[in-house]
């Protein structure tokens, strides 16, 4: 008798072995492996072939090939809109994640309601709530229109005859998870199923020329929950961060196939959902007086400078000392830590260190070193900062303090925002009214503070 075949899949990244493995040597999850049915693997065999079974194309030069003309329409949100590269494209696959009670759903509902309400027709495909649900929901986001189509479905087959009976001009899947095909033996929101389904979804966006929005479930890790070859598939990927307690929520994009990927959408929640935040002019700072730890930056995200304000708490240590922080690099934080005691001869190897950005807000610009040093040489001194200061700056391992980026269009923001001085690295590139304080190492905050 043949051998009995037999394959493990992991469920975290799609990752195949032809033996169990307690720990998946692609993702490093452990216990995620489950064996394949034979008709799964069957199932497989039969996609590998057919795809190689298609017909080929010939290579032509580039200089042959005429490009897309690529042609953008407005969603309703000047903030997704920033976010997308100036709008939604024709027949893209875009893909939003975000921890859950985080906004997702409530503002594809806004967008598709704001698109219903000129004239385009679209369908919201929800596998997790009820039509009544959204109902309620969309009177509450004033996103009623008879253009707006509710498909409470889970099983793909039906959506994609309910997609040709009708010309929708935007699709809404919510979510990649809850949908499960007939043709793929295998449970709803496996790595198989969430596979093929991107992969239907994505020959219907580019055939039939339909943008489609797909919301994904997050990991514990913040990932999205399936194969990572969900993200390469899509033509644009979302991810929406903030806390949940905070009125904030920011949407970040992390690919984009039609434009760059430095740009944040900032919304804002309220009673009518998730609109877009209006001013950001004290969202991200204390307008009053500065307490002891505090310090103020402005960083750049994208095109966009927000001023924000720095926290930082330096106590003694009892026993072991811990370093941590919200919204910034803890490892970053050990860097500057080291080089603290390193050029200013600061014991804060006996010290705990925490850092928050308040917020809620992220940060990755390296701008925020220098306001991360005051807000801890303020702590550890029980000082406090001039409240009309901002400290614009990155530091290096050698304790140089290195130009930035966009430093006219902070300066800038400055102004427009009424303060006064600003610590930076060089000289300010044009005329402006803030009075700048030059400084090229660290040891020379301190003279500022």
């Amino acid at each position: 008798m043949a051998k009995k075949k037999t394959l493990f899949e992991c469920q975290a990244c799609g990752f195949q072995s032809p033996r169990w493995i307690g720990k998946c040597t692609s993702c490093n999850e452990w216990e995620s492996m489950v064996e394949l049915s034979t008709e799964q693997i069957k199932f497989l065999k039969e996609t590998v072939s057919s795809t190689s079974s298609s017909s080929l194309q010939k290579a032509k030069p580039i200089t042959q090939i005429e490009e897309d003309n690529i042609v953008r329409f407005t969603s309703g949100s000047t903030e997704l809109d920033l976010v997308l590269g100036g709008g939604i494209v024709p027949g893209s696959l875009t893909l939003i994640g975000g921890s859950p009670g985080v906004g997702k759903s409530t503002l594809l509902l806004k967008i598709a309601g704001n698109l219903a309400r000129n004239n385009q027709k679209v369908l919201y495909v929800s596998g997790e709530e009820s039509a009544g649900q959204i109902k309620l929901r969309a009177n509450r986001l004033e996103a009623n229109d008879d253009n707006l189509y509710l498909l409470p479905e889970i099983n793909l087959s039906s959506v994609i005859s309910e997609i040709n009976n009708q010309q929708y001009e935007l699709i809404i899947i919510d979510s990649i998870q809850t949908l499960y095909s007939d043709e793929t033996p295998s449970s709803p929101g496996s790595v198989t199923q969430v596979r093929n389904i991107t992969f239907e979804l994505m020959r219907i966006a580019k055939s039939l020329h339909i943008p489609i929005f797909i919301i994904g479930h997050i990991t514990k890790d913040g990932s999205i929950a399936g194969p990572r070859v969900l993200e390469h598939m899509v033509d644009t990927v979302l991810y929406f961060e903030g806390d949940t307690n905070s009125d904030l929520r920011l949407l970040r994009g992390f690919k984009n196939r039609f434009g760059a990927t430095n740009e944040v959408g900032i919304f804002e929640m309220n009673k009518e959902g998730l609109n877009d935040a209006k001013s950001m002019a004290g969202k991200f700072f204390n307008k009053d007086k500065l307490q002891s730890g505090s310090a103020l930056t402005v960083i750049l995200e994208g095109s966009r400078p927000i001023i924000i304000e720095v926290q930082a708490l330096v106590s003694e240590a009892y026993g072991h000392a811990k370093r941590s922080s919200t919204g910034f690099d803890n490892n970053r934080l050990g860097m500057l830590l080291a080089l603290l005691e390193k050029k200013l001869d600061l014991p804060l190897g006996t010290y705990d260190v925490f850092i928050n950005i308040s917020g809620g807000i992220k940060i990755n610009d390296p701008s925020a070193d220098l306001a991360i040093i005051a807000a801890i040489l303020s702590s550890y001194r029980n000082r406090e900062l001039s409240s009309e200061t901002l400290f614009i700056g990155e530091v290096s391992l050698t304790g140089e303090i290195r130009e930035v980026s966009g430093l006219s269009q902070r300066l800038k923001e400055i102004e427009m925002q009424g303060f006064m001085k600003a610590v930076i690295p060089n000289k300010a590139l044009e005329a402006t009214k803030v009075k700048c304080f030059i400084a090229d190492e660290v040891s020379k905050v301190v003279e500022w503070m």
